[in-house]
């Protein structure tokens, strides 16, 4: 296999010290990078952007092995195919997806519900679905993100990481297709299946909050209603659509409920402010994912004595070659305008800075363009 020389963003060590800006726990180097193997594809990638599961990953809070080249949200275009890749050809623009689905194990004959055993395992060894790497920097291994590593001029990727999209949609666009619109969007539809007699709360309007209430806001149901701390995120919920906005404080003390809660925070306390909001008979779908041996108090009495559900919701519970194109169509069609989760662009060489930026909750996604 040919071996090209790119450059990408590889995070060197984890839990580095704020600010990222300062003490630079990633830097863009020379990598090299083998060409693919027969179930495997050269995406050239256009667009990155920026996503919590990133940022996880660098301030410690989701271990993963290092040295790694960062970025599953991504989108590009085919270069060059794997001997047994037939669904896609040169030429194509594709969306990366974080979690490759083998579609052969007992998990993936959930229709989304569970992820795949298989691409779990791979995503936390940081190879691909076959068990293989394709990257090293001076000889040395380095590892891939989530099947992905986007943040650089090229990937390979398996068949299954990625999803054919149309030459109409620009890079940004479907960079934030396959993480933020798929697991926020993603809880909506397929977790929660709001209907247009429900009231939704969306709590925490980060990238994927705010992707989930562009989703409800879209299915016009009777309330969309916005939960955050940052008062500035609630004025923009509203501009977006909204038909309430509160901080949980607030929230709490009138009493607000809702039959479906999107809970998108990541933190134990958020969970804890979500599970409030349910009503009589609601449902509240999950998926923040907190740092690890993090706690929620619940009053257990009530999921029983006012029939509620919990629902935990893992890349929205999707099946991206089938929900991918859903949601591009709604954007197609002006129904998900998700320009407006896009705050701006970097250069990739100003990585750091733009960790810190997420970091601060000052920004929603920022794309790095190639």
């Amino acid at each position: 296999m040919a071996t090209k020389q790119i450059r990408g963003a590889v995070l060197n060590q984890i839990g580095a010290a704020a600010p990222f800006a300062e003490s630079k726990p990633i830097t863009v180097d020379t990598v090299e990078l083998t060409g693919p193997a027969e179930n495997e594809v050269l995406v050239k990638i256009e667009a990155a952007s920026i996503c919590h599961s990133d940022l996880s990953v660098v301030n410690g809070s989701r271990p993963r092995p290092t040295p790694m080249l960062l970025g599953h949200e991504a989108a590009g275009i085919v270069t060059e195919l794997g001997s047994n890749v037939t669904e896609f050809k040169p030429g194509q623009r594709v969306v990366l997806t974080f979690l490759p689905r083998c579609g052969e194990c007992k998990e993936c004959l959930t229709d989304g519900k569970l992820p795949c055993a298989p691409g779990s395992k791979t995503n936390e060894a940081g190879t691909l679905l076959d068990g293989t790497g394709h990257l090293t920097r001076d000889g040395e291994e380095v590892k891939h993100h989530l099947g992905c590593s986007g943040f650089a001029e090229y990937a390979v990727v398996d068949k299954r990481s990625i999803v054919a999209i149309g030459e109409d949609v620009p890079p940004a666009i479907g960079a934030v297709l396959g993480c933020a619109v798929l697991t926020g969007g993603g809880a909506v539809l397929n977790a929660a299946q709001v209907t247009g007699k429900d009231t939704v709360a969306i709590v925490g309007l980060g990238g994927v909050g705010m992707a989930a209430l562009l989703t409800a806001v879209g299915l016009e149901p009777a309330k969309v209603i916005a939960i955050d701390a940052n008062e500035q995120k609630l004025d923009l919920a509203k501009e977006w659509g909204a038909h309430e906005a509160y901080t949980p404080q607030q929230a709490e003390e009138l009493g607000i409920t809702a039959d479906a809660v999107i809970e998108a925070a990541g933190h134990p306390k958020a969970f804890e402010t979500a599970f409030k909001l349910i009503g009589f008979g609601g449902r509240m779908v999950t998926v923040g994912l907190p740092a690890p041996g993090a706690m929620s108090e619940v009053e257990p009495v009530k999921i029983t004595g006012r029939a509620q559900t919990i629902i935990g919701c893992y890349l929205g519970s999707a099946v991206p070659k089938r929900d991918i194109p859903q949601f591009e169509q709604l954007w197609r069609e002006g129904k998900l305008p998700l320009e407006r989760l896009i705050s701006g662009s970097f250069e990739l060489d100003n990585i750091n800075e733009a960790m810190d930026a997420l970091a601060s909750g000052s920004v929603l996604r920022q794309i790095v363009e190639f």
